[in-house]
């Protein structure tokens, strides 16, 4: 078996290079603004072109997938994503870096769906399990590492090492692919469905541009006549028009067959469920520690480091155990404790938490997500024929991405609502405390911050000022009640974004209990019909 392990670690290889890149760049957007004179705008495209290219064109590289062999659309993807990060690097315009951020994307979509299907090919089904496990834990790994990894080259490499980071391994990623990685293909002959390819994309972009860009615009117009809700009507009417198109279809883009074996439905709800989950805390957590604590973009990452370490020590032991005794209890089991340890970080931090008060939860965190995370990808792909892997793929790849993009709208509307109601609240309180004269100024600023848009970065407070004619006393104590105020306002905003987070976490337990019962080893394998 030592052959199979070996394809196993170049997919996890260049599955972490795909997925570290969804957060890292963040850390580098204040960088590359200063660098290429960026503006938020463009910094916002460079961060969400990866993103849209990627979630839009999952569903179609996994098929692509099936009709060439999955070995090829895999060092294709690589060799593009390899190729792209060094354009990224070279970039010297906002719009050079945005088209190689996209080409990034367009590689990373032919890429990750293509894993799961090799694994499945390559691992028995009493060890794949195992194998999943190991493959998530690295996945989760990376989508939790970027603010660590990220502040490190940075501060002494600058902003375009995030990008040279994936050459030397990508490139060792397509050397080792072409040795170690077999080359499985369905004996049935495939047809492409052109018609449904440019439905699924074109619904699936209009969806994932509506989340990602619908807080910029608050959640109204774009342009002209062009609003965010007209983007969710389209999505929505080509989403329609893909289902009924793909109906008639002798062998559709995402085949029905899919959708008869109650688990892979559930399993593709529980991995959305998981992924926003994960998408909406990490971005509490990030403004929580740098915002709030005023911790470094470095120091944000030590923090969250137990719940990294925790996730890659159990994901693998939850991988071997979904093989012995089925994935329904672990799911059950790990969404609980990941649900338990989301709400720990919603009421036990706060204003002056330190690494120590995040201990406890952000274990729990990666303790239930190690739990859970393999035996869901099991579940899904165990009942899977091999000749529709691709298909399966691509959707439950496609499901991850968009409840992150979900996650990340949905947490982030939430935490912006309930922060800025906290925050008018607390101004109002702690105006009292201020000279008369200086209580309209006061209010004013907040009022002003609001409007603007609130300022989150480092230290920064909301953006509220501090009028500059102030004598230095009263000037000392303005500032002070500001930091008071949004201190308490955001914990106050962040508790009920935590608890959005974990409901949807304790919705996947509960979708959980209605798979079937587990599998013995020996039954392993075979499909459930």
């Amino acid at each position: 078996m030592g052959r199979p392990w070996r394809a196993l670690a170049v997919l996890c290889l260049a599955n972490f290079l795909i997925l570290l890149d969804t957060t890292i760049v963040n850390t580098a957007a204040p960088d590359i603004m200063a660098g290429i004179g960026a503006g938020i705008d463009d910094v916002l495209w460079v961060l969400n072109g990866y993103l849209l290219a990627f979630a839009s064109l999952l569903i179609i590289f996994g098929r692509i997938g099936d009709l060439v062999g999955p070995r090829a659309v895999f060092v294709a993807g690589l060799a593009l994503f390899t190729a792209a990060s060094v354009l990224c690097g070279l970039s010297g315009t906002p719009g050079l870096l945005i088209a190689a951020r996209v080409l990034q994307g367009i590689g990373a979509a032919a890429l990750v769906p293509q894993a799961l299907v090799l694994i499945s090919a390559i691992f028995p089904a009493e060890r794949r399990g195992a194998a999943f496990g190991i493959f998530t834990a690295v996945a989760g790994v990376a989508a939790v590492s970027g603010p660590t990894v990220g502040g490190l080259l940075i501060t002494h490499l600058g902003w375009q090492s995030v990008f040279y980071l994936n050459v030397p391994f990508g490139l060792l990623g397509l050397l080792l692919a072409v040795r170690f990685v077999p080359d499985p293909r369905s004996r049935r002959p495939h047809r492409f469905d052109l018609v449904g390819v440019v439905l699924a994309t074109f619904a699936l972009l209009g969806l994932v541009y509506g989340l990602v860009e619908g807080q910029r615009h608050d959640w109204g117009t774009i342009a002209g006549p062009i609003g965010i809700p007209l983007v969710f009507a389209v999505s929505a009417a080509l989403g329609v028009g893909f289902v009924r198109w793909e109906r008639r279809r002798r062998e559709p883009l995402v085949p029905p067959a899919l959708f008869r074996d109650r688990d892979y439905p559930i399993a593709t709800a529980i991995t959305l469920l998981t992924s926003f989950s994960m998408y909406g805390l990490l971005l509490v957590f990030v403004l929580e520690t740098q915002t709030l604590l005023g911790m470094s973009p470095l120091m944000s990452g030590v923090t969250a480091l137990p719940w990294t370490v925790a996730l890659s020590a159990v994901a693998p032991f939850g991988g071997r155990l979904a093989d012995r005794v089925g994935g329904r209890i672990l799911l059950v089991v790990g969404l609980s404790v990941y649900a338990l340890g989301v709400l720990g970080v919603a009421f036990l931090t706060g204003p002056g938490a330190s690494f120590g008060t995040f201990l406890a939860p952000m274990l729990a965190v990666g303790v239930g997500m190690g739990l859970a995370v393999a035996p869901t990808t099991t579940e899904a792909m165990r009942g899977v024929p091999p000749d529709l892997a691709g298909a399966a793929s691509g959707v439950l790849n496609t499901a991850r991405q968009v409840g992150a993009a979900l996650g990340a709208a949905v947490i982030g509307a939430v935490l912006q609502n309930r922060l800025v109601a906290a925050l008018r609240a607390e101004a109002v309180t702690l105006a009292d405390r201020l000279p008369e004269a200086s209580r309209p100024r006061f209010l004013a600023g907040f009022e002003d911050a609001v409007a603007r848009g609130l300022q989150l970065g480092t230290g920064q407070h909301g953006g509220i000022p501090v009028p500059a004619d102030l004598p230095p006393d009263q000037a000392a104590r303005f500032a002070g009640l500001v930091r008071e105020a949004f201190d308490t306002a955001f914990a106050a905003a962040a508790r009920p974004a935590l608890v959005v987070v974990a409901g949807a976490v304790l919705l996947g337990g509960a979708l959980a209990t209605r798979m079937t019962a587990p599998v013995p080893v020996a039954a392993q394998g075979k499909p459930r019909g």
